[in-house]
């Protein structure tokens, strides 16, 4: 059993170590300097839950926090971050963000097989399998579909494939590991942004562009907030989360039973058009006066409940599940480090900035709830690229990762 089992409890902690998190890096004192001169504050967000987790305090299984955050405070945020966007100036960012997208989409579907071939050679008995269930290949299926699309891919290929449910239950262990330690490390490299982007050769005009735009803006309009300021903040927030809600809870079934065939483009999935009428909700709401709330602190409110969502993710990176199953393990490092490596060439090649790179990378590895993270890691103007990046990822992933898993049986 778990330390904490109330949810309440665990939520109060984690407010209180996101509490803490601000206060030091925020803090003249010497050591707070250097640490965060170091280690990004928004990276310790999202590895001290970890550490909450893999003590044994809190069992992110039965908590319903990463549920709440994700499908309430996730859109929330993304109407906020992009209620003050320039439409015209993100779509201006150019083809390198589709480029770089389509690279780590080709990273992961070639990156897995590879993975499988370069492991099996190494240690054959890896692969071995008791059953044709429990043939690796399938399980890998089911991480292809999560790397490249998201949950609702990743159910696509378990009911494709059906591999064991032991098997599966690894694969998900090796999914949740792997990405949210790839996560870490783009956390951390966008601290690092602009050394990275001399080594590229980066042209980031585009992106100090839309940053500067955005910041002029915020100044323009800046305000004390009253509480009714905060109250209109809230409502325009969670009233076109709750349109997001009422369209997936209608839709998704909608499709599931009269046009069985968009399930390809997980168009049957609810999370799906949450996030989709949360980033539109936003964008349109940025053509009328409520745009003005970014004055009051709106992206501020967003930037809060991205936040939390970073918090909630942390808890389900268990660092020991690395000892259960180490073979699976290793070849999701081969893995993800192909699709890294082939993502840094094609920017070398193209001279796409980091920012690029990471947003491209974690649309399909992460998917729309961690995409706009690491967009508005590097700036909460970005956010809205990283949403509409993984948004492409769904319509992709299923394809993908069909692809990866029947290229891994070829060579199963």
């Amino acid at each position: 059993m778990p330390l904490i089992t109330n949810d309440a409890i665990a939520f109060g902690l984690l407010m209180i170590t996101l509490a803490g998190i601000f206060t030091t890096a925020n803090s003249s004192h010497p050591f707070w300097k250097k640490l965060y001169t170091f280690v990004p504050s928004l990276l310790l967000c999202y590895f001290i839950p970890s550490i909450y987790s893999t003590l044994g305090w809190i069992d992110p299984s039965s908590s319903q926090l990463y549920y709440v955050a994700s499908r309430y405070l996730l859109p929330a945020s993304l109407v906020l971050l992009t209620l003050s966007i320039d439409l015209k100036a993100v779509l201006g960012l150019g083809w390198k963000a589709i480029a770089m997208f389509l690279t780590g989409t080709i990273g992961i579907v070639i990156g897995g097989p590879l993975a499988m071939l370069i492991v099996g050679a190494l240690d054959p008995s890896i692969l071995e399998a008791s059953s044709p269930d429990n043939e690796i290949w399938r399980g890998l299926a089911t991480v292809a579909g999560s790397w490249i699309g998201g949950g609702a891919n990743q159910t696509a290929m378990l009911e494709v494939y059906q591999p064991s449910s032991s098997l599966f239950s690894a694969m998900v262990t090796v999914d949740i590991i792997m990405a949210n330690l790839w996560l870490a490390f783009l956390l951390y490299g966008a601290s690092m942004a602009t050394k990275v982007d001399q080594w590229l050769g980066s042209d980031t005009s585009a992106i100090t562009h839309l940053r500067e735009q955005v910041q002029d803006y915020q100044d323009k309009i800046k305000r004390i907030p009253s509480l009714s300021d905060l109250m209109s903040i809230l409502a325009v927030a969670f009233g076109i989360t709750a349109i997001g809600h009422i369209i997936g809870d209608n839709l998704a079934p909608w499709i599931t039973e009269n046009a069985p065939k968009l399930r390809e483009f997980s168009l049957d999935s609810a999370f799906f058009w949450i996030v989709v009428t949360a980033t539109t909700g936003g964008l349109l709401v940025s053509f009328t006066k409520l745009r003005t709330l970014e004055g009051a602190g709106a992206s501020k409110v967003g930037s809060l409940f991205l936040y939390i969502l970073v918090m909630t993710i942390g808890l389900k990176m268990d660092l020991m599940a690395f000892f259960e199953a180490p073979g699976f393990f290793l070849i999701g490092l081969i893995w993800i480090l192909m699709h890294v490596a082939l993502l840094l060439i094609v920017a070398k090649l193209i001279k796409a900035p980091l920012f690029f790179v990471a947003v491209g990378s974690q649309a399909n590895v992460g998917g729309a709830a961690s995409a706009p993270i690491v967009a508005s890691a590097f700036h909460p103007a970005l956010a809205p690229v990283g949403v509409l990046l993984a948004v492409l990822g769904y319509a992709l992933g299923t394809y993908g990762a069909y692809a990866t898993a029947e290229i891994m049986r070829l060579i199963y």
